[in-house]
């Protein structure tokens, strides 16, 4: 992978970003299906299975911004951003507070702060992406909302401890 080198390539890419988080940052659906090609895949740790279109992209979008309502997404310092044909590698930060229902799976609010570090591979065509592949710790996300105790705790014994009885009586 290279990073992009002809100023107009990078300042194209470098505007299409600029497009994406403002997009996320104003919870902008409209201007999020500008960005994605109408039979967009949209693979992201927190759904069950790929959103597949630009309507579901929407809908995975704004379930977002209700449970997250201040969600917002920044670039990591220092900012990475490469591409080599029709793919490209972004790094981001995103940061919210978990206000509202978060859809799948239905869990409640708990009021807590997330700050999430994560890389997209997004795989371009005709200026839009067709292809989206977000990359994140899933694991720590759910420890910084609650919902899977903190590593070493109590609550993650009790919870192995369920585990190996549950495969134990599957067996």
């Amino acid at each position: 992978m290279r990073l992009i080198t002809r100023p107009d390539a990078s300042s194209q890419l470098r505007a299409f970003v600029d497009r994406y988080l403002a997009a996320w940052n104003t919870c902008d659906t409209d201007a999020m299906a500008q960005l994605v090609s109408d039979d967009i895949v949209w693979a992201d740790p927190a759904l069950p299975q790929p959103a597949r279109g630009a309507a579901e992209v929407q809908d995975f979008m704004r379930a977002s911004c209700r449970a997250f309502p201040d969600l917002r997404f920044g670039e990591a310092d220092p900012p990475v951003l490469a591409a080599t044909g029709d793919v490209v590698l972004w790094a981001w930060i995103m940061q919210g507070t978990h206000r509202g229902e978060l859809d799948p799976p239905g869990f409640a609010a708990t009021g807590r702060a997330i700050r999430v570090e994560g890389i997209d591979r997004w795989t371009m065509r005709d200026g839009r992406i067709a292809l989206y592949r977000a990359f994140y710790d899933l694991n720590d996300l759910a420890r910084q909302l609650g919902i899977v105790p903190a590593a070493g705790s109590r609550g993650e014994r009790t919870m192995v401890a369920l585990q190996r009885l549950q495969a134990r009586v599957s067996r």
